[in-house]
């Protein structure tokens, strides 16, 4: 369910091909080293090791990946793609992303107004919305969801089923949240236990694999 990310090539770059992130218009990789875009800046492909990604606000970037470190995604900014291993990815306001985001082992948070072409995924760690829009759909396998008021979701959402090396014995049902006017399109499909709770000014397409619990007001 994840895009590679090319660990391999980032852990063999000799030093002298490391590229400073003041030259805001190439490509950027590191090893044992964070990365910063700032304000207003452009990058080509962003990627570290034991680092974290910073795109400053109205920055621009191509794909961005990490293992071991986070991305944040400054307000009014736009990437491609972003993808991290043990760490979270987030989203400010207006945001953009041409493609998709996934991470393992961490949270994923979409501000408001911000917006993901394609889908939305991880393994392990929250997955939130404020007022955003997923043009594909939300997968994860353990980590609680909520689409936020005014949220929409156009392509569903799929819990999946823990197996091989994902299963680390947490049976803890996963906690599914539909906000006000909330709208998530397609189905809703889950594959292990989870609590659903969907608001009643929401709309959702068909579930599968639960029963949704209905409540009223901003919060269940």
């Amino acid at each position: 369910m994840l895009r590679p990310i090319l660990l391999c090539l980032a852990l063999t770059l000799p030093a002298a091909a490391l590229i400073s992130p003041s030259w805001a218009s190439d490509d950027v990789s590191k090893v044992n080293g964070s990365i910063r875009i700032d304000e207003g800046q452009r990058a080509g492909d962003l990627d570290t090791v034991n680092g974290s990604i910073t795109l400053g606000g109205h920055g621009q970037a191509e794909e961005l990946s990490t293992v071991n470190g986070s991305i944040e995604i400054g307000d009014d900014a736009s990437i491609h793609s972003a993808g991290t291993v043990n760490g979270r990815i987030t989203l400010g306001k207006r945001a953009r992303v041409s493609e998709a985001i996934d991470t393992v082992n961490g949270s994923l948070l979409l501000d408001e107004g911000s917006e993901v072409s394609g889908d939305v995924s991880n393994v392990n760690g929250s997955i939130r919305l404020r007022s955003a829009h997923v043009g594909g759909g939300i997968r994860t396998v353990g980590g609680d969801i909520e689409i936020g008021a005014d949220s929409r979701v156009d392509k569903g959402i799929r819990v999946e089923k823990s197996s091989g090396w994902f299963n680390w014995g947490n049976n803890k049902p996963v906690r599914v949240v539909i906000g006000p006017r909330a709208v998530v399109k397609g189905s809703l499909v889950f594959e292990r236990e989870v609590e659903l709770r969907v608001s009643d000014s929401a709309q959702i397409g068909e579930v599968s694999g639960a029963t949704a619990q209905r409540f009223s007001g901003e919060h269940p």
